[in-house]
């Protein structure tokens, strides 16, 4: 039984931050690479962040560069997601997604699992 469970969202103020949390479960870990998507309504899901299965790689949305910062730690199944200066456009639902693949990739398509997603909501 595989399980990406996502934690942290929640409502916070322009300029503000919120740490995002998914804990695997049922996988590998170490064996996958990790992604954070995110989908505002009426918009498609878009790649937000990445991380290779070290943690040596990471990748990042142009908009959110110098803002988000993801990272993992292996020994306890976690990806992390780190958001500062949090702006309204952020808005959305956002979700886990492990990736097998060799290289780290953007694409929604070459991830197999999914979490359920946490809502952000950031208010100006």
């Amino acid at each position: 039984q595989v399980q990406l469970v996502e934690s942290g969202g929640g409502s916070v103020q322009a300029g503000g931050s919120l740490r995002l949390s998914c804990a695997a479960s049922g996988i590998p870990f170490s064996f996958y690479n990790m992604g954070w998507f995110r989908q505002a309504p009426g918009k498609e899901r878009e790649f937000v962040a990445g991380i290779s299965r070290s943690g040596g790689r990471t990748s990042y949305l142009d908009s959110v560069k110098g803002r988000f910062t993801i990272s993992r730690d292996n020994a306890k199944n976690t990806v992390y997601l780190q958001m500062n200066s949090l702006k309204p456009e952020d808005t959305a639902v956002y979700y886990c997604a492990a990736d097998r693949s060799s290289l780290l990739r953007i694409e929604a398509g070459s991830y197999d699992y999914w979490g359920k997603g946490t809502l952000v909501t950031v208010s100006s």
